[in-house]
Formats: structure tokens, sequence, C-alpha cells
């Protein structure tokens, strides 16, 4: 545990060095790909709670992730246009107060969450992926055909939210709100992994009957998680539409689900900083192959076969040595 607490530290000192390198070379490019990898992380973080610690394995945190995006996209646009959102059963005011967004981005994709959880986990195995891959991509079809918001062209509202004292179209002050959420997101779930409630979960994930002897409810736990989950993932999505002043379906799809299990999984499902540690090589592999040839993700697949046969670990245990069950 040692050597991968250094591993950690390491990671983290990168993840905050490469930007500021960046900001004193004069390549803000550079420092968005960092702010990038800090929101996939903070994403990953959110699926790392479910996967790592509750062994929930869902193909469907696209829809969180996108429901934290359009709502902060949709607040952004009335606010622009002097317009409240009527489309809903209620009317709200629009806002582009970062700090007024993120909560609502949080509470509907846990309210979603919610709903998709208490539906999905009634069933287990790969019964419980393809019902939290349905949800996703009934709420994407939705997107589609809501031309209120673009529909399937999706929606742009040109100007970044605000943050008090910060000038967020600064990206090295963006990436820095980013990151702080980031490193936020990593401080609860280190928390929860050492709670009573982090125990149960895991105790749920190993073996759900000896939990059940215990007097404790295996469902109302893993339910518990998976909000938690699904509402950091919404942050993360509200900061992604932020940083690309634009929100879209694909941010629902399947594919966008596949990539933030792709973090996780890279990095090592369970461990602490694995969703940075996947994000990073994701978006470097993006970076460095994606200029060479438009068929960079099949090397990115032969990464994760092989991760997925020899390193279950992921990248931080081959780092660190230590066998560990993800």
């Amino acid at each position: 545990m040692l050597r991968e607490s250094w591993i950690n530290a390491v990671l983290l000192a990168a993840l905050v060095a490469v930007p500021l390198w960046a900001l004193a070379a004069g390549e803000p490019f550079v420092i968005t790909l960092a702010t990038k990898v800090a929101i996939f992380a903070l994403a990953g973080v959110g699926l790392n709670l479910a996967l790592g610690l509750g062994g929930l394995i869902s193909f469907g945190h696209a829809a969180f992730f996108g429901l934290g995006g359009y709502v902060a996209g949709i607040l952004a646009w009335h606010e622009a246009n002097a317009m409240p959102v009527t489309t809903l059963p209620f009317t709200i005011e629009g806002t582009n107060e970062m700090l007024a967004i993120w909560p609502v981005a949080m509470l509907v994709a846990g309210l979603a969450a919610a709903l998709i959880g208490a539906l999905s986990l009634r069933t287990s195995g790969v019964y419980f992926i393809m019902v939290t891959l349905a949800f996703a991509q009934m709420l994407y079809y939705f997107a589609i055909s809501w031309p209120a918001y673009g529909g399937e062209d999706g929606l742009s509202f040109y100007v970044r939210n605000t943050f008090p004292g910060a000038n967020t179209f600064d990206p090295i002050q963006f990436f820095a709100i980013c990151l702080v959420l980031l490193a936020g997101a990593l401080a609860l779930s280190w928390a929860i992994r050492r709670s009573r409630f982090g125990l149960a979960l895991m105790g749920a994930r190993q073996n759900a009957q000896r939990v059940v002897s215990l007097g404790i409810r295996p469902f109302g736990i893993r339910l518990t998680a998976f909000v938690i989950s699904g509402m950091i993932t919404g942050l993360a999505g509200a900061l992604y539409a932020d940083l690309n002043r634009f929100v879209s379906p694909q941010m629902l799809s399947w594919h966008m689900s596949g990539e933030i299990m792709i973090f996780v999984i890279l990095g090592g499902v369970g461990r602490l900083y694995g969703p940075i540690a996947g994000a990073g090589l994701f978006i470097l592999l993006e970076h460095l192959l994606g200029g060479v040839s438009e068929y960079w993700q099949a090397l990115l697949g032969l990464l994760l076969l092989v991760v997925v046969l020899f390193a279950r670990g992921g990248l931080i245990g081959v780092l660190s040595k230590e066998a560990r069950d993800g």
C-alpha cells in the first residue's frame, strides 16, 4: 500500500505540473487536455464507487454524465436568451452561475440514479448491465428527439458559465476549478471506503448472504452507492459541457458509458486514483495516435484486452506490483 500511495502522489503531482508547465510554455491546448483528464477522472471516480466498491457493472453511467451536461447547457442557454425554462412541468429561471448549476445537475443525476438503480438492482449480472444500458439509451433517443434543445445537433451556449472570483475563460483557472472538484470527489471516495457504509458495501459485493445474516439489507446499501455514484458523474457532465460550451446526445450514448468504464479498467478497478491514471492514459493515446490514424482505438482495444487478461489491477496495480481483487 505504501508503494501505491507514492504512485498516487506522483499521479496527482503530474496532473498539476503538466498544465503549469503548459502555462509557462504558452501551450493552452495542453491545459485543455489536462482539464479533460480531470473531468473524465471525476466521472471515473463516480463509476469506481459503484463498480470498484459495490461490484455494480453499470453500462449506463453516460445517462448521468449526459444529464449533468444538459442541465448545465439548458440553464446557460436560457440565461443567455433571457428566457425561463418552460419545457418542464414547472418554470425555473436560467442561470450561468456554476455554484447554482452544479447542485441542480447533481440533483437531477441523483434522482435518475435512484430511479434506474431501484429497478436495475432487482436484477444481477448481465441483466443488471443490460437494464442500465437500456435506460441510458432511452435518454439518448429522447435527447435526439427533443428539438427544443437542438435534437441530434446538440445545444451550443457559447459563453462558459461563471464562478465567483475566477475567470472561467482562462484555461488554467477553469482547470483549477475542475481539479479542486476532483480532489473533493477523491476525498469523499476515500472516506466512504473507510466508513462502516463502505465496509458494508464491499461486504455485499463479496458475499451478500453473509451481509444479510448480519442484519444489513444489500439493496439499500447498493442503491445509496449507485445514487452517490450518479451524482458525481453528473457533476463531471456539467463540467464537460462547460469545457466545450456545447452539449449533445453523444454524452448520453453507450460509447460514453464505455469510455468511462475504460478509464476505470485501465487505471485499476477499485483503486482510488485509478480513474486519474486511466483517463490520463486514454487522453494521451487519443492525442498522440488520433492524428496518425482514425483507427487509433484499435490499439486502445488491444491494450484494454491485455489489462483485462494479464493486469487486473490496471496501470496502478502493475506499477505497485500488488495483487488485489478488482
